[in-house]
């Protein structure tokens, strides 16, 4: 077996397990940081056409990135959807979970009068901001079909 991201750089569980009841206490920045960059790496939460599964579309409300960040509100929306959306996806659904930003009109024209900055890069700083964040969280969205309506493609 090859050593690989999943065992620490074991060759197998049992060599992990026996470094890990070693470990004085759960190291979660390490442990999160080590496994979102493997769903990120593996594309885990990709969805590709396959037309011999059942399909299950999760959709939540876009945030408005006219914020400098995330509040309590965001996650606590997107945790519910996520956890069906994993559910659906132990039971053998092809689940469409994306996320996108609602970065377009008078929210980013408010945030951009209050701070100073225009629209243009306020809202990119706040969506590269709220992207980091969200995926911190560890939630399940496909970030490869991400949009924002700001974005000219969009239209």
């Amino acid at each position: 077996m090859v050593a690989n991201a999943r065992y620490n750089g074991k060759n197998s569980f049992e060599e992990w397990q026996k470094d890990w009841e070693l470990e004085e206490r759960y190291n979660f920045k390490k442990i999160e940081a080590k496994w979102q960059k493997i769903w990120e790496d593996e594309k885990a939460y990709k969805v590709e056409i396959d037309h011999d599964k059942e399909k299950f579309y999760a959709l939540v409300e876009f945030p408005y990135p006219s914020g400098a960040g995330l509040h309590v509100g965001h996650p606590r929306s997107y945790t519910a959807l996520d956890v069906i959306s994993r559910k659906k996806r132990m039971e053998g659904f092809n689940v469409l979970y994306p996320m996108g930003f609602d970065a377009f009109g008078l929210p980013a024209e408010n945030y951009a009068v209050k701070t100073g900055i225009h629209p243009a890069v306020s809202t990119k700083a706040n969506i590269e901001n709220f992207t980091r964040q969200l995926k911190a969280i560890g939630l399940s969205f496909d970030w490869d079909r991400c949009f924002y309506t700001c974005d000219t493609e969009y239209y």
